[in-house]
């Protein structure tokens, strides 16, 4: 379930506002995005995966918060860790490509 918009990372670009499948997050003029209805959010990752700047948290669990803290996400390094683990943004590998099976399957073709 997504948790935490960082005011310190977030650029206002308004991506996950656009990308959200069930409209979780309103727009704010000349702010960050506000979680607005998070009980909606599915847990998809859309928002974390198409953040530019790794502002967004998403928690795995889509029953409950966690209640962490922005400086608790921060100091974990769980900002973008979903887009991170997918590799999307620059200088990222996918985690699966560092997995024995993903290797020996690229090998086989």
């Amino acid at each position: 379930m997504i948790e935490i918009v960082s005011e310190s990372k977030c650029i206002s670009c308004n991506l996950c506002v656009s990308v959200c499948p069930t409209n979780v997050f309103d727009k704010v003029e000349g702010g960050i995005p506000v979680i607005a209805r998070q009980s909606d959010c599915q847990t998809c990752f859309m928002c974390e995966l198409y953040c530019p700047t790794d502002a967004l948290y998403v928690a795995p669990d889509s029953e409950q918060v966690t209640l962490q803290s922005e400086d608790e996400v921060e100091r974990l390094g769980l900002f973008g860790g979903y887009r991170e683990k997918v590799g999307w943004g620059k200088g990222r590998t996918p985690i699966a490509k560092h997995e024995y099976m993903y290797q020996l399957s690229v090998k086989t073709r």
